[in-house]
């Protein structure tokens, strides 16, 4: 459904765009549970909940609170943004948010994230997966391996790997613009939650702008959008 829903935006806002190989759709898998490809102007929030060293991960006993990390998505890979609410002194046991995602694999032109990925290895342990690949190609070569065998592709030495703990959410954000202000907002969302009440709409997309009435405005907006009415 997610595949159908960015393709169907796509095809009804440019209907040129089919012919231009320049520019390529939002690619997700058929199920919301599964996968997404990360895009320019996108944003990866991740937050960690800390605990004192020596006591369990999980539950309030030990519980210090969160950190936060902003993650932007660039054509040539990852660019921290931010880092809220750091705790000092930090647990030795458990490491910064920001470093979840080491330096080493934050340089790749091609990301894809998995929301959930059971690890057979390490006890059924259930969590979310990064891929970074430097083509669409390699991308799709690791991401069919992780869903066959995740301990193939998610070891301790995985180069093109992060897996995020279960005491971790992570939730992708993006970028667009409403009337001249720049938003960030869950990707999922729909136009017209953004566009509430408003009758049309004028969406810049690709750098094409189109007319849309209230009727039309069931659709996700995707990143880089601009939206305006009056």
């Amino acid at each position: 459904m997610r595949n159908r829903a960015w393709l169907l935006a796509l095809i009804v806002l440019c209907p040129s765009c089919r012919h231009a190989s320049r520019i390529a759709p939002v690619r997700a898998a058929a199920a919301q549970s599964d996968w997404v490809d990360l895009t320019p102007q996108m944003e990866l929030r991740i937050e960690s909940a800390y605990y004192r060293d020596g006591v369990p991960k999980q539950g309030l006993e030990g519980y210090l609170g969160t950190e936060t990390a902003h993650f932007q998505v660039r054509s040539r890979g990852l660019r921290l943004l931010s880092i809220d609410h750091v705790l000092k002194p930090h647990p030795r046991e458990q490491a910064p948010v920001e470093r979840m995602i080491p330096a080493s694999q934050r340089g790749f032109a091609q990301y894809r994230y998995f929301y959930a990925v059971v690890f057979n290895q390490r006890g059924n342990i259930r969590g979310s997966v990064l891929l970074g690949a430097g083509s669409l190609r390699e991308l799709d070569r690791l991401g069919e391996a992780l869903l066959k065998n995740p301990d193939s592709i998610c070891g301790a030495a995985a180069a093109h790997c992060v897996v995020f703990p279960e005491m971790c959410t992570v939730s992708i954000e993006l970028e667009i613009v409403v009337n001249g202000v720049e938003r960030t907002v869950s990707s999922g969302t729909m136009l017209a939650s953004v566009a509430d009440g408003a009758r049309e709409v004028e969406l810049v997309r690709l750098g094409i702008a189109r007319k849309i009435a209230a009727e039309g405005m069931r659709i996700p907006v995707m990143a880089g959008d601009r939206i305006r009415w009056n």
